[in-house]
């Protein structure tokens, strides 16, 4: 079987959306065993110029959803940004899985060579193909949210090693 752009995307997201779903279950229930409020940890971050843990799960749960429908040439689903609370980003973290369920490989089709644009119509505008969107800057800032996300809360004491970070595969 060869490489297609949504097995290289699709199930990479989902594998690693899922992880963050069982983090912040964990992050959840080590908060409440040690009766420290969920906000303590949905509102830290690694650094003072760093997005806190709500935005990190935002923004992962945006690029996978808009690398999706983007390399699928569907509209990127309009999220909110009003989660304020570990339920409120599983249900992001849920949507999002959801989205990209609903989308099958056919769609991907011909994606390698597709032009993505990103910030059109500005002067941050670039373009570049399917491929290049996927592997050098879809997939390093998707990891990069998920990654933080899991720092932030290893760093603040909650029980979580590699198995947590990989998922299921």
């Amino acid at each position: 079987m060869s490489t297609t752009m949504y097995s290289t995307s699709a199930p990479v997201f989902q594998q690693m959306l899922g992880s963050l779903q069982v983090i912040l279950q964990k992050a959840q229930a080590h908060a409440a065993e040690k009766k420290i409020e969920d906000q303590v940890f949905l509102q830290a971050r690694l650094s003072p110029d760093m997005f806190n843990l709500i935005r990190q799960v935002q923004i992962a749960a945006d690029f996978a959803k808009g690398i999706s429908a983007r390399l699928a040439g569907v509209d990127v689903p309009d999220y909110q940004d009003t989660e304020n609370s570990f339920e409120e980003l599983q249900t992001r973290l849920s949507k999002t899985l959801d989205f990209i369920a609903s989308l099958n490989a056919a769609q991907f089709e011909g994606s390698e060579n597709r032009e993505i644009v990103l910030r059109p119509g500005t002067p941050k505008e670039r373009k570049m193909t399917g491929t290049s969107y996927l592997l050098s800057y879809g997939l390093p800032q998707f990891f990069f949210h998920v990654t933080t996300t899991y720092a932030i809360l290893r760093h603040h004491g909650v029980e979580l090693g590699k198995r947590d970070y990989m998922g299921n595969y």
